[in-house]
């Protein structure tokens, strides 16, 4: 079968071995699969990404940087086959999404970062029958395989410490920022702020649902908080505590995972804010801890998803709460994959890439 292979860090389309289910699996055909900022790193510097994994004691079964890899975990398929034994709950011919990991007889293979078994840029795909989600509702497959990259928003709100009342500002509207508007809005958060650069994702912001967007080269989104009623220092916040009054914690989501970004939000960011960093600055960065520990800053790292906050964005897709129909502004057969991956550098070409192979 043809699959796009990260090999000397390029993107080659080539035959690569069929696959044969085993039990507890599913064989599937990829009718979907977006990629993910995390790809377009992974090309260049995948070694760096899997050092520093080790470095924080991630399991990756062994998986060698240096081998051929197919790329792919944003994906929505279709059954093919079953493997021995198999209870065959779904059907051949439904469509299904997965959680990116797979039970197999080497272990837990990571989709789209394994050496033995490929992600979702190839034609087709083993999945763990236990894992797959059927897609409901009529949802279209290009919407479907929307489920793994929100999912990442909803696990970032999830870990955020919002009151009823909370001003939120997310910056940075790629994919990631994107996906934390989204389920804010779909948990009846607001105000939210929604900061970027670039016009697209501003637009792509404000149909999320974003109340303000703002374009950081005219307007700092700091200058905001207080016409929110956020009082930004610690000295402003017990006079109106003082005063009998009250406001609530503002939560700030930092989805760009550049240097300097976070240290800069813990600068502008009000006394006794929440940073929740969900964008994955892969370089050493620095701060300046005194600046967090006056303004007592909480800072809160995260990452991924878990199964229910997969299944609970897949819901949402299915019922309009989250409409992504507006998002996916290319799709590429797999010969096309290593241009698209070049597009994708420019923020106002394209928000999402899908590979259909």
């Amino acid at each position: 079968m043809k699959a796009v292979v990260r090999r000397n860090k390029q993107l080659i389309c080539d035959e690569v071995p069929d696959l044969t289910p085993e039990p507890g699996q599913l064989l599937v055909k990829t009718l979907a699969c977006g990629i993910c900022g995390s790809d377009l790193h992974a090309l260049h510097h995948m070694e760096h990404m899997i050092d520093l994994s080790r470095r924080a004691g991630a399991p990756d079964n062994g998986f060698d940087p240096r081998a051929d890899t197919v790329f792919g975990h944003e994906f929505c398929a279709e059954i093919l086959d079953h493997g021995p034994d198999s209870p065959k709950a779904l059907k051949a011919g439904a469509r299904v999404v997965s959680v990116p990991a797979v039970m197999a007889s080497t272990g837990l293979e990571l989709l789209g970062f394994s050496n033995r078994l490929p992600g979702g840029f190839a034609e087709r795909m083993v999945l763990s029958e236990a894992m797959v989600l059927e897609v409901p509702n009529g949802l279209p497959t290009e919407h479907a395989a929307m489920t793994e990259p929100f999912a990442v928003g909803l696990h970032a709100v999830a870990k955020a410490r919002l009151e009823p009342k909370s001003a939120s500002l997310v910056v940075g509207c790629g994919p990631v920022g994107l996906a934390v508007i989204a389920a804010l809005k779909a948990r009846g958060h607001g105000p939210v702020i929604a900061a970027d650069f670039s016009p697209r994702r501003r637009a792509a912001a404000e149909r999320l649902g974003a109340d303000i967007v703002i374009d950081p080269a005219v307007e700092s989104p700091h200058d905001r908080w207080e016409g929110l009623g956020v009082p930004k220092t610690r000295a402003a916040q017990s006079m109106v505590q003082m005063m009998g009054g009250s406001f609530a914690r503002p939560v700030l989501f930092e989805c760009v995972g550049a240097p300097g970004v976070l240290q800069s939000l813990i600068e502008a960011a009000p006394a006794g804010a929440q940073i929740v960093v969900a964008g994955v600055c892969m370089e050493t960065d620095r701060i300046e801890p005194s600046i967090a520990i006056t303004k007592e800053i909480e800072l809160t790292f995260v990452l991924g998803y878990t199964p229910e906050e997969f299944a609970t964005t897949l819901r949402h897709l299915a019922d309009g709460v989250i409409d992504v129909s507006h998002l996916v502004t290319g799709q590429v057969g797999l010969d096309g994959v290593a241009n698209a991956f070049t597009a994708l550098g420019d923020p106002e070409a394209h928000v999402k890439i899908l590979v259909t192979p």
